[in-house]
């Protein structure tokens, strides 16, 4: 008994703790990796802010969702950037790997993460907060992730706080009566991308998950599990989509091999589909973006899809393309190659060229 304690004990030790909530995809995203790489952890559902003054940890600024708290107990750090953390996971818990180990491949896998992380939450927040029936149903759900015994008099006020909070946020992302059908566009071509895809291979890159798979289900979670407008779009135009979702929240019990990564070379062209998707919206919103962070101006405006776009200048995103862009310099000039040879003619390019700031 005393061993079987002392091991308890180290297992306690061993075990992961974050913060986050049901209807955030980045704590969707961050758990299916964690059930898939088979890392012990233990969530808590609640407020970060809230959660780290009870644990006695500096919340992380800005508090998201999901927070992990990082480092041996009593000395931990509170880290909410989903993309990083993944690769410091790497670092300490080797095996089960989420990045392809061909640079070239784990950069077109880091397009893909980027994508679902930074555009692919504009659908997400779009529907969630634009259709009313979708808002309705948010507002009285996230709530209640937290605190199923909330008595109807307090959900009431919290629903009344959180959607007027999040409504009067659509600006944000830049969801508005002229984006609304651009945003609605992109995410049905989308789930016909993916539609297509899942047809060819059971994973973005293969038959084994990758760091852009659980971006993407990560924000699948969302449209396809919990707001009702974007579900009906998806089991109408992407039943394979609404299946990969159900399989992809715990994929513990597959036994990853190396040869599952399939080469660049000879991916299907369906996975082509969903780059030219990427940069048909996602890269001119990044470089008006980033350029208006550069003459520090608060708002940008740029044409996607055929229609001006409007919405205020966020400096992460602009973080994000250096990264991005980083990424690709640090591949050497053979495996840039085999890039630009699969990016040639998606609209992905001028993502890569730094002169498309000036």
């Amino acid at each position: 008994m005393k061993a079987y304690g002392s091991k308890m004990l180290v297992e306690e030790a061993n075990r992961i703790r974050l913060i986050g909530g049901t209807g955030s995809p980045y704590t969707q995203k961050m758990l299916a990796l964690l059930r898939y790489r088979r890392i012990p952890y233990s969530i808590l559902w609640d407020q970060v802010e809230q959660a780290c003054q009870a644990i006695g940890v500096e919340p992380p600024k800005p508090a998201l969702m999901p927070t992990f708290l990082l480092g041996s107990k009593g000395s931990e750090q509170a880290v909410c950037d989903s993309t990083p953390i993944i690769r410091r996971l790497e670092d300490d818990y080797p095996g089960r790997s989420v990045l392809p180990f061909d640079p070239a491949l784990a950069f077109v896998d880091y397009l893909i993460e980027d994508f679902s992380d930074e555009w692919c939450t504009k659908y997400m927040f779009h529907y969630r907060w634009h259709p009313s029936e979708d808002a309705d149903n948010a507002g009285t759900q996230l709530p209640l992730g937290f605190d199923v015994t909330l008595s109807d008099d307090i959900l009431a006020q919290f629903k009344a706080y959180f959607s007027e909070r999040q409504i009067s946020r659509l600006y944000v992302v830049g969801s508005n009566e002229t984006t609304a059908p651009i945003i609605d566009a992109s995410y049905r071509r989308f789930l016909k991308a993916m539609e297509s895809h899942l047809k060819s291979q059971r994973y973005m890159l293969g038959n084994r998950p990758a760091a852009g798979d659980f971006g993407l289900y990560g924000q699948l979670t969302q449209l396809v599990g919990f707001d009702p407008t974007p579900r009906k779009l998806a089991y109408e135009l992407s039943p394979r989509t609404v299946a990969w979702v159900d399989k992809v929240v715990d994929l513990s019990g597959l036994e990853p091999k190396p040869e599952d990564w399939v080469s660049l070379e000879e991916q299907p062209d369906s996975l082509r589909e969903l780059l030219v998707e990427i940069g048909r919206v996602y890269t001119p919103a990044q470089l008006a973006n980033a350029a208006a962070v550069t003459a520090g101006e608060k708002t940008w405006q740029c044409q996607i899809d055929g229609a001006e776009w409007t919405q205020p200048t966020f400096p992460y995103q602009a973080k994000c393309l250096r990264y991005t862009r980083e990424a690709y310099q640090l591949l050497s000039a053979s495996d840039r190659s085999r890039v630009d040879q699969f990016l040639k003619g998606t609209g992905v390019e001028p993502m890569l060229v730094e002169d498309n700031l000036s």
